[in-house]
């Protein structure tokens, strides 16, 4: 895909939708062993209630930054959790580092994506090794920035990105969890997988999916 609209933008937003409530179950069950065991049914509605609002947008009169800021705000009415701040930041960060374009190149959703990553770190205020959604989406955004950098198609730094998320959630399973109501179980956390980044692997291999 050379350019991005808002249209392939929503149509992105839907299948995030559809992928979150495929794997809701998988995603409770981890959140289960290390939390309230509600990420995945916090996760569907927030992505449900962006398919929502962006189904009503008159799209061929609304810019990308728009289109995010909108799913910024569903996605925080929706989820008063943990995750809706995080992922409301993500897509106000994308919504700015797009502003004033009405569509995107290849580098303009690059940048979109790292902004997210660098959103949802400076809100979570969590680094790499800290058992958070941070250790999928921080190394995915250096991977796509990286495969961009290289020349690499829209479609080959996503898949950078998946390949990098898919490692750091797979990796959170030898951490200690820092941050967040897992943080309590102390070393009773090693050996799971952090449901927050799970669920970025999911994300992230969807807008893969839709725009690859």
């Amino acid at each position: 895909m050379t350019s991005i609209d808002t249209t392939d933008l929503k149509t992105m937003f839907d299948a995030i939708a559809v992928a979150i409530e495929a794997d809701k179950d998988r995603l409770c069950q981890l959140d289960g062993v290390i939390g309230d065991a509600d990420h995945g049914i916090a996760m569907a509605l927030g992505f449900g209630a962006v398919r929502d609002a962006l189904a009503s947008l008159d799209l061929a009169a609304t810019e990308p930054t728009a289109l995010l800021n909108t799913a910024a705000k569903s996605f925080l009415n929706a989820v008063g959790a943990s995750s809706g701040p995080l992922y409301a930041t993500a897509f106000m960060r994308g919504a700015a580092a797009v502003k004033g374009k009405a569509t995107l190149a290849g580098a303009d959703f690059i940048a979109l994506f790292r902004a997210m990553a660098q959103g949802i770190q400076d809100r979570g205020k969590a680094e790499i090794g800290e058992k958070t959604m941070v250790d999928a989406w921080l190394p995915a955004a250096q991977a796509a920035a990286a495969a961009d950098a290289a020349g690499k198609t829209l479609s080959e730094s996503l898949a950078a990105a998946l390949e990098a998320a898919e490692r750091g959630a797979e990796a959170t399973k030898d951490m200690i969890a820092a941050k967040g109501r897992s943080s309590r179980l102390g070393e009773r956390s090693l050996g799971h997988m952090d449901p927050g980044a799970a669920s970025a692997v999911t994300v992230i291999g969807a807008m893969r999916k839709s725009l690859g």
